[in-house]
């Protein structure tokens, strides 16, 4: 039911200063939005006192009809009880992980001799469930393991008491194999099953080294007792679960108890991994993507995705390694590190590139998927990092080549839609600079580049890169500046060694993230332009020092220069030829001007 503006305001007013959770509704009555606070008054009144940046929380405040709000008594019930409503209303504004309905557990039954098996299907039964698994091929090779391990039915009778006394069943075959002591005919008691359930359970937990010292003490007792045969059984048990233990155990066996979460955030989405850690081996791994509804912070972020999957997963850590520590995190118990060597830090790297890896699994599906979403993710990201006002969706490049001096010439490359446009790439013979002037070159081309294009009427481009660093910036500014085009047009340097970006104006050089898409689109696009400056580069020296030796001979054009190279393929063998061999290419009269012209 909603309420009209004055009775929202005086709600808000009369709101206590003490830990809780609140629910904003819209005019149909709908749940839109749950949110906890440690203090109730000072959060919800945020939302109506001050302006908000982004759209999506304006649009939020715009829909809010009524709200309404619990009193707990900790922050931590305060976060449970979020963490409920949000599961059970799946508010439009609030992020929520991915559903793993489709990931399977490993059940242990709450029966008699409890089975223990795969499933899909969570029942609130009693029973306990160990999971989810993100890998089928992981939940089963722990599934063969305790098969191996343990002789567990895998029956569906129910083995009351009564019914196994009055002898209602008998021994099939997996007893018959040794991989069931059969219980449903009493030659199993129910104690010495549950050791084996207890044991299973502390292996799904993780534990390995509490399972393989029980083992190593029962299978000492057994032998003292003269049990050979039960004792070999148990050593083979022992050591498939220290071959276990070697293949899953990634990190240093001191790390005990630890969980790890790192993140990496996008405009609208954020990507994480988790790794529960118990004894030296990671027991969960889980990587996903939330998608931001407002304008969250990585506070707001892991304070609703840590919970959910420590719950999930059934962890009781209290450390926390984390690639960036969460300000005001709502969890005080909790204890945040960011590892900077050892164990720890490879421990967290590696939690790192996982989520590495799963954003390059996304884009090279969204590549192939959507590549038109691609290209604007991509356009947006540079407009974000390299500070513009408008989508680079037109790039361009100047790059300088000379050789000791001489033949200086200069390439301008074009990218559309963040790739190559050839052929609107052109490259500057320069005309007016004498000597190895780089700064004056780089000024005379992109006077000359843009001046041409104003002329003609073309479009500018939104975004030029200028290849070196503060010189080469300030000389292309200087063109700009004659061209009056600044502001119109942003323009950067990249300086090779370091890959730093400099703007015009500013002093110090602004340092990109190396893996950034936005970086590696700049350095293909400059690492084109120097390509393209290079080859015309070589050509127009390799044509110099041809034009060299034949242009200075009178009565030898272009054809039939054309014609000796083409015959001769170089100046030297048209130099060692003979007087009937040139002039059976280009005739009688010019074969005795080259053959007289190179004989003196």
């Amino acid at each position: 039911m909603s309420v009209d503006k004055e009775q929202l305001k005086d709600k808000v007013r009369l709101l206590p200063e003490k830990p809780g959770v609140y629910q904003f509704f819209d005019s149909s009555g709908q749940i839109i939005y749950v949110g906890k606070a440690k203090n109730l008054k000072k959060r919800v009144t945020s939302y109506f006192a001050k302006q908000h940046d982004n759209g999506k929380t304006i649009l939020l405040v715009k829909k809010i009809a009524n709200l309404e709000y619990i009193v707990v008594g900790t922050e931590l019930d305060a976060l449970l009880l979020e963490n409920n409503l949000i599961k059970k209303y799946q508010p439009k504004y609030n992020i929520q992980l991915k559903d793993d309905k489709t990931y399977p557990w490993i059940c242990i039954k709450k029966e008699r001799f409890p089975r223990v098996f795969s499933t899909r299907q969570l029942i609130r039964d009693g029973s306990k469930y160990y999971g989810p698994y993100g890998s089928v091929r992981v939940m089963n090779t722990l599934l063969d393991l305790i098969r191996e391990l343990y002789p567990l039915r895998t029956c569906a009778l129910d083995l009351s008491e009564e019914k196994i006394q009055q002898g209602k069943f008998k021994v099939c075959l997996e007893y018959h194999l040794g991989n069931c002591k059969a219980p449903c005919v009493g030659k199993q008691k129910e104690d010495a099953y549950f050791k084996m359930i207890s044991q299973i359970e502390d292996l799904l937990k993780g534990n390995i080294s509490g399972v393989l010292k029980v083992l190593r003490h029962q299978m000492k007792e057994q032998a003292a007792l003269f049990l050979y045969e039960e004792a070999q059984l148990t050593k083979e048990r022992v050591q498939a679960l220290e071959r276990y233990q070697a293949k899953s155990t990634v990190v240093s066996p001191r790390i005990h108890q630890v969980d790890v979460i790192t993140m990496i955030e996008e405009k609208e989405s954020a990507f994480l991994n988790y790794l529960s850690i118990h004894n030296g081996a990671i027991v969960h791994a889980y990587t996903t993507e939330v998608k931001k509804k407002l304008d969250e912070t990585r506070s707001d972020i892991l304070g609703y995705v840590l919970p959910e999957l420590r719950e999930r997963y059934n962890s009781s850590s209290k450390e926390i390694l984390t690639d960036e520590k969460p300000e005001d995190f709502f969890l005080s118990d909790l204890q945040f590190n960011v590892p900077q060597r050892g164990d720890k830090k490879e421990l967290l790297d590696l939690s790192l590139r996982n989520v590495r890896f799963y954003i390059l699994e996304k884009r090279k599906q969204e590549k192939i998927k959507n590549p038109e979403k691609h290209t604007e993710r991509i356009l947006e990201q540079l407009k974000k990092d390299f500070r513009l006002k408008d989508l680079p969706i037109h790039m361009e490049c100047f790059d300088n080549s000379n050789f000791q001096g001489t033949n200086a010439v200069s390439a301008c490359v074009v990218f559309k839609d963040a790739k190559p446009s050839k052929k609107d790439y052109r490259h500057f013979n320069v005309k007016t600079v004498e000597g190895p002037d780089d700064f004056a070159t780089m000024e005379e081309v992109v006077y000359r580049r843009y001046s041409r294009m104003i002329a003609e009427g073309n479009d500018l481009p939104q975004l030029i890169v200028i290849d070196g660093g503060k010189g080469q910036l300030s000389a292309a500014m200087n063109a700009i500046d004659k061209l009056a085009l600044r502001g119109k047009m942003a323009v950067v340097g990249i300086a090779k060694k370091l890959e730093e970006i400099y703007f015009p104006g500013d002093q110090y050089p602004v340092y990109i993230d190396k893996r950034s898409e936005s970086l590696k689109v700049i350095q293909h696009l400059r690492n084109e332009a120097h390509r393209f400056g290079i080859t015309h580069h070589r050509n127009k020296r390799s044509k110099g020092a041809v034009a060299s030796e034949l242009d200075s001979i009178n009565g030898v054009g272009e054809a039939t220069k054309s014609l000796l190279l083409r015959k001769f393929k170089s100046v030297s063998k048209i130099k060692e030829a003979t007087q009937e061999d040139l002039s059976n290419v280009i005739g009688k009269s010019k074969g005795m001007i080259v053959y007289n012209y190179f004989q003196k």
